[in-house]
């Protein structure tokens, strides 16, 4: 089995891929933290994973347990009302009677979980404690656990206790059928918890410690030892799964070519971080960061209507001869007739963001603003690369937010998210940083986005010279709180030797003014 780690990034991108599609809600957002076991925050619409390396087996294993995680995790976001801690007995059990629930009724729509999930639930049983290592009441609790979910426990129980177990798991899921049967929420089974606690037998903040993996991360079973458990797993949950091939389970067939597609796409993102384009650049961190901060629907939505006839390629403009006539036209004084325009977008261009500390103040807009334009760009198909600038711990840091040959997604949306406006205007020296990546891309156009006067204009007038030795057309867009400032701004830049200037004054005029500056 291939050994490739996956980086937090493939994995980020992809989880939040498949979350969206199997949850259908698009403005979920997913983080990995080992600081956490996986949980959901519903009313954050977050999900936050651990990661692969804190999972047992090797990595293709690791990977499957990962993604049916998520899988339940999506689950939870479509069809529960409430998540609550496991950290007492009561939001525990609750929380477990939600996964069976989630899963029987995910299960009658994704219909090739099946393997998958018991497969999990393989693992989800060797990692959990032998009994013998839980003390007190939360024995009885970890006992109806594992009884509920996989339907054998692991180690021994007093009898009292295992007939307790034994009727609250029964009324479980009696509870959760009924549940499925008649449509009923996570309210009405938070009901019934109640009764479960009274056979156990235990209090309802009992706190349930953090349950030690009987085996240690990294650790791989052999195929023996798997397929042993499997059958196990697979017997108790043929009335509700029904019968699988356990070998067939095992080998993941239908999982495998999605995991060597990601790997494939990894490597090349690995290669990708040792070419010329990287050197002198740094890529944000794009862990914890949640990117929906910087979305705004209505301006992106806006800008995707206003520009929909760029996206099809195909203009109707009305003239005096055409393939078609208009009699309303005619009749109200216009040009009679009409036709289709091809309309193509053949410019490149490369754009750079100001986040010296002037921005700071206006940075969420700021990055509304450019994030619509880069969703906007992406939608019509422009070729484009995105750079930012910054200080960081007192040096001048150029930020590769999107190269050229990477697609806008919500890992480049990420990486915007996290940069935090800080420090001057060094423009010479971030061009000089970029000169290379420029020399070998040769946009049409490179356009630099900033608020301020650049630290050394003779340096810059000198590498827009150079810039435009090239053949790279120089655009600037000053920003300024209001028009004065913003054409003071932009009049100060011409002499720069920038070719074309705009002064923006409304941040969310950003993408209107970038768009204007194509050649179609």
């Amino acid at each position: 089995m291939q050994t490739i780690r996956l980086q937090n990034d493939s994995i980020v991108e992809i989880a939040t891929f498949l979350v969206r599609r199997w949850s259908e809600k698009e403005n979920v957002t997913v983080e990995i933290s080992d600081r956490v076991e996986t949980t959901t925050r519903l009313k954050e619409n977050k999900v936050i994973l651990t990661p692969l390396e804190k999972r047992i087996g090797n990595d293709f294993q690791k990977y499957r347990q990962f993604r049916t995680t998520l899988w339940y995790e999506a689950m939870r976001i479509k069809h529960s009302k409430k998540i609550l801690s496991n950290d007492h007995a009561f939001g525990f059990i609750l929380n477990t009677m939600e996964t069976h629930r989630v899963e029987q009724i995910g299960r009658a729509i994704w219909k090739g979980m099946d393997e998958e999930i018991l497969f999990n639930y393989t693992y989800m049983l060797v990692s959990r404690p032998q009994l013998h290592t839980v003390y007190g009441k939360a024995r009885i609790v970890e006992a109806f656990y594992q009884y509920f979910m996989f339907g054998v426990i692991k180690g021994e129980i007093q009898s009292s206790s295992w007939e307790k177990i034994k009727n609250a798991t029964e009324f479980a899921k009696k509870i959760v059928n009924q549940a499925i049967k008649e449509k009923r929420d996570t309210e009405w089974i938070e009901k019934n918890v109640s009764e479960i606690i009274k056979m156990l037998d235990i209090d309802s903040l009992l706190t349930i410690p953090v349950s030690l993996a009987f085996m240690k991360a990294g650790m791989v079973l052999t195929e023996e030892e798997l397929l042993k458990t499997l059958k196990i797993i697979s017997k108790n949950k043929e009335g509700n799964i029904g019968s699988i091939d356990p070998k067939a389970v095992l080998r993941g067939d239908s999982v495998y070519d999605e995991y060597k597609v990601l790997l494939n796409e990894n490597k090349k993102n690995e290669n990708k971080g040792l070419s010329s384009e990287t050197i002198g650049m740094q890529t944000p961190l794009t862990r914890n960061v949640d990117e929906t901060t910087i979305y705004d629907m209505s301006l992106i939505n806006g800008l995707k209507m206003k520009f929909k006839e760029w996206k099809t390629g195909w203009k109707e403009q009305h003239l005096r001869s055409g393939d078609e006539f208009d009699e309303e036209s005619y009749i109200e004084g216009h040009e009679p007739f009409f036709t289709d325009i091809k309309k193509s977008i053949k410019t490149k261009i490369v754009i750079l963001l100001d986040h010296s500390s002037s921005i700071a103040s206006d940075s969420i807009e700021y990055k509304k603003a450019t994030l619509a334009l880069c969703e906007v760009l992406s939608f019509l198909k422009v070729k484009f690369a995105v750079y930012a600038f910054s200080t960081q711990n007192r040096s001048m840091v150029c930020w590769s937010i999107k190269p050229e040959n990477v697609k806008w997604n919500n890992i480049t949306a990420k990486r915007l998210a996290q940069i935090v406006a800080n420090g001057s205007t060094p423009l010479a020296e971030v061009y000089d940083k970029m000169f290379p990546i420029l020399q070998s891309k040769r946009p049409n156009i490179f356009l630099t986005l900033t608020d301020g006067e650049p630290s050394d204009s003779d340096a810059v007038r000198s590498m827009a010279k150079s810039f435009r030795g090239l053949g790279i057309k120089m655009v600037a867009l000053g920003l300024g709180p209001n028009t004065l400032r913003a054409t003071t701004i932009a009049n100060n830049l011409r002499r720069l030797g920038y070719e074309k200037t705009v002064a923006v004054s409304r941040l969310k005029d950003i993408p209107n003014k970038v768009i204007s500056i194509l050649d179609v």
